[in-house]
């Protein structure tokens, strides 16, 4: 089954952002975050998407810093994490309140049990992060509450991915979507590896594909186009309003005119894409007509001779006896006189 009915669906990966759009705007955190949703709405976006988590239950206060440095100096996990956890149960129920009003999907990826548990009381689909595809332990928790499950698969080996949904299935017969990650912020584009998401569509062939993107926005929104192009349906990327700001998660994110742009251009493959069926097409049936090429007296043929090879030739329009009939044609007497030059038809021959 299909997990959305839309294709391609489009999330907004939100997370912590709209902590720096509150402070760079003087607003309340609860107001940007709404801001940033009617934003996300407003340019075509399916889905947002938070992060619920607390400090303590996701690093411990030694771990090393995996981001760029030169874009976020926080050298530490536990210290980044700790400025964006303000929000709990209470604030994403609200959030979660106002993305069905605005008619837009609220999402949440859970780090910890407490946040699986309070997010299932308003959360329709969950995502589990590329960092917890070997946390079994906490994938069955999460399948057991029964609920579509997006798995990233960023720095992991097929045989991680294959075990991460095995756990799941152990528990649930959940509908799952596979999503293409690479766990590198930001990742280059030499990086992007987005045939990989082929090689997923291959090696699930039950599951829906997707990709959660890391890389910097081109120019033409090219990353995320080709990623739909190639197999995946559900799309994720992070999303901001402001790229100059500094933070993790605000230059590598698309912004509302990237939206615009990947939605034209899926418009655009919409149009060009076709079917997979070879046939023929409507607007080429006058070319199929006169393009092609029908046998043609290559000299004047007298009744009642015997027509061979050396009699014919092939030449537009295909509105005669098509080439690939030749032999119907070879060894047939003429009915009647052929002058040079003469489609040959079969009402001709005898």
């Amino acid at each position: 089954m299909n997990i959305f009915n839309k294709k391609p669906f489009l999330i907004a990966e939100i997370g912590v952002n709209f902590y720096d759009i509150a402070e760079k705007d003087g607003m309340s955190d609860m107001d940007a975050a709404k801001l940033m949703i009617d934003e996300a709405k407003a340019c075509g976006v399916d889905a947002v998407k938070f992060q619920s988590y607390k400090a303590e239950t996701i690093a411990s206060r030694n771990s090393p810093a995996y981001w760029d440095l030169s874009e976020e100096p926080t050298t530490s996990q536990f210290e980044l994490f700790k400025k964006f956890d303000k929000f709990g149960a209470e604030e994403y129920r609200e959030l979660a309140d106002y993305c069905r009003e605005v008619g837009i999907v609220f999402l949440s990826t859970p780090f910890d049990f407490d946040s699986v548990d309070y997010l299932d009381e308003f959360m329709d689909i969950y995502k589990i992060s590329s960092s917890d595809l070997t946390n079994i332990p906490f994938i069955k928790y999460i399948a057991s509450k029964n609920k579509p499950i997006l798995l990233s698969t960023g720095a992991s080996t097929i045989k991680e991915i294959k075990d991460a949904v095995r756990a799941i299935e152990d528990v649930s017969t959940v509908d799952i979507a596979v999503m293409h990650c690479v766990l590198s912020y930001p990742t280059s584009y030499e990086d992007a590896n987005l045939l990989m998401i082929k090689d997923l569509v291959k090696q699930f062939p039950d599951y829906e594909i997707g990709y959660s993107d890391h890389t910097k926005p081109d120019e033409n929104m090219m990353i995320l186009t080709t990623a739909y192009n190639y197999g995946a349906v559900i799309l994720e990327k992070h999303f901001t309003l402001d790229k100059t700001l500094a933070g993790n998660d605000h230059y590598h994110a698309m912004d509302p005119s990237d939206v615009s742009k990947f939605r034209k251009n899926v418009e655009f493959l919409s149009k060009i894409n076709g079917s997979s069926n070879k046939q023929p097409l409507i607007c080429e049936s006058s070319a199929r007509r006169e393009a092609r090429r029908s046998i043609v007296a290559k000299k004047d043929i007298k009744k009642g001779e015997s027509i061979s090879l050396e009699d014919v030739t092939f030449k537009r329009p295909g509105t005669g006896i098509s080439p690939s009939e030749i032999d119907s044609v070879i060894g047939k007497t003429a009915k009647t006189d052929i002058c040079e030059d003469t489609l040959i038809d079969f009402e001709m021959l005898q």
